[in-house]
């Protein structure tokens, strides 16, 4: 990066790095290391770091600073569960409308086409809050996401085929698939987590 990025681009940087496994859960952020990593001084890191605990990515600890949340098997099972039972709402209300495949999926990481895919059930929704509680969810979720295909067994057949009923706005197999696709990953994360633990930088 350039020497003194403004504060949008320093929190853009930080929340690319906790996105895409720059650091294993549970991890301290030190503001000054991290501002020495990203040429920057560390009044926008520490603002960034606020604004990214506000969001649920990071947390302040009293006694130790900013850590990225710690993860376990039934944490992340609460989270597949809340987003599903968010999702089952959202898909009741959504206004489903058949579409064309849209091409530049296949321009996408697996886990920008699981956003897209949750995207497009919530922003049909008619209540707005659907919306930003699982974007807020999925944002938390992301760096899990990023392992599935190495974890679960088919995850991008899995995805298409949800990708396809969305396109044929087919109500009725969504919410089977959907049913199926967070059974599987309750099912699966304890094999998650561990992968979490493992991979730093390589997604």
């Amino acid at each position: 990066m350039n020497a003194g990025p403004t504060a949008g681009r320093v929190y853009e940087a930080l929340r690319s790095l906790i996105l895409n496994h720059g650091f294993c859960p549970g991890d301290r952020l030190d503001a000054a290391l991290l501002a020495e990593q990203l040429s920057a001084s560390v009044t926008p890191v520490r603002d960034a770091l606020n604004t990214l605990t506000g969001e649920g990515l990071v947390e302040s600890r009293r006694a130790g600073g900013f850590h990225l949340p710690s993860l376990d098997e039934p944490g992340l099972r609460d989270m597949f569960a809340w987003e599903a039972q968010i999702l089952r709402l959202a898909l009741k209300e959504a206004q489903l409308i058949p579409a064309s495949p849209t091409a530049n999926r296949q321009q996408l990481t697996y886990a920008e086409r699981v956003a897209g895919a949750v995207g497009t059930v919530a922003e049909g929704s008619a209540n707005s809050e659907h919306a930003r509680a699982l974007a807020r969810l999925g944002a938390r979720l992301h760096s899990v996401r990023t392992l599935e295909e190495k974890v679960i067994e088919n995850a991008p057949g899995e995805l298409a085929h949800i990708e396809q009923a969305l396109d044929q706005a087919d109500r009725a197999a969504l919410r089977r698939m959907w049913r199926a696709w967070y059974h599987r990953r309750v099912g699966a994360a304890a094999k998650l987590v561990r992968a979490a633990y493992r991979v730093r930088g390589s997604a």
